[in-house]
């Protein structure tokens, strides 16, 4: 079963926005969390709620809809508008479709269709991520990666080490950019030098962790846990 979209909904114009929403309720799993008449509201509004795509008019006074999907970043946007003129900037905003009013139900399906295909796509976990080695340019894949941590040698160089024993000097890059290139569910900082693969846990305590990973002479490998990641870690491990 398809994820349920979640949609915001702005427009100026009441009977506009009244229709539109009709429109979005008859299409099978989209959800309307909200619609809005007044920009400035919107704006007020939009950062606590949780939605995945919104529908939004283009001419509308104090703020135009390009204005505001600017600062919708990572949202799906559709724009539904009476005017043609704006297409080309709309599509360079990355809108997924642009419809003119009147929105027909056929219309509004296929850019809820392009919508839910961009979200997921987005969404969709990636299995590789690419960084420079002490060997090259590299495509690591991450469901090897057991964890990482400084390199002895250069602390702004780490070293992947992988399931199999094998390890990787990754060049000079920061734990941020590598917790970017990492599904958050999956990877977790647990001290100021290590990331861990949430599936590479055997058993942990206050300050330790011991994981599936065994060194050269069979014995787990075990992390230090440090108070300043443990919060974070515990509520990943669901504790």
């Amino acid at each position: 079963m398809e994820k349920e979209l979640k949609c915001l909904l702005l427009d100026d114009e009441l009977p506009g926005l009244t229709y539109l929403k009709m429109l979005c309720e008859q299409i099978p799993g989209l959800s309307v969390v909200k619609s809005f008449v007044d920009p400035s509201r919107f704006l007020k509004e939009f950062p606590s709620l949780d939605f995945d795509l919104c529908i939004i008019d283009i001419e509308m006074p104090q703020f135009d809809g390009l204005q505001v999907a600017n600062l919708l970043q990572g949202k799906a946007i559709i724009f539904a508008t009476a005017y043609k003129e704006y297409a080309a900037e709309a599509f360079d905003l990355n809108a997924v479709d642009y419809l003119r009013k009147p929105v027909s139900i056929d219309r509004l399906k296929k850019a809820i269709d392009k919508a839910r295909i961009q979200i997921n796509a987005r969404q969709e976990p990636s299995r590789f991520f690419t960084c420079n080695t002490d060997r090259g340019k590299a495509l690591i894949p991450i469901d090897q990666l057991a964890w990482i941590g400084t390199s002895n040698g250069d602390s702004r160089d780490k070293e992947a080490n992988l399931k199999d024993g094998t390890s990787l000097l990754l060049k000079n890059i920061s734990f941020e950019n590598l917790q970017k290139s990492l599904p958050e569910g999956s990877f977790v900082r647990i001290n100021k030098q290590e990331i861990l693969n949430l599936s590479m846990v055997r058993f942990f305590s206050h300050d330790q962790i011991t994981t599936l990973v065994t060194n050269k002479s069979g014995k787990s490998v075990i992390l230090n846990l440090s108070e300043r990641y443990r919060e974070d870690f515990l509520r990943k491990m669901k504790y």
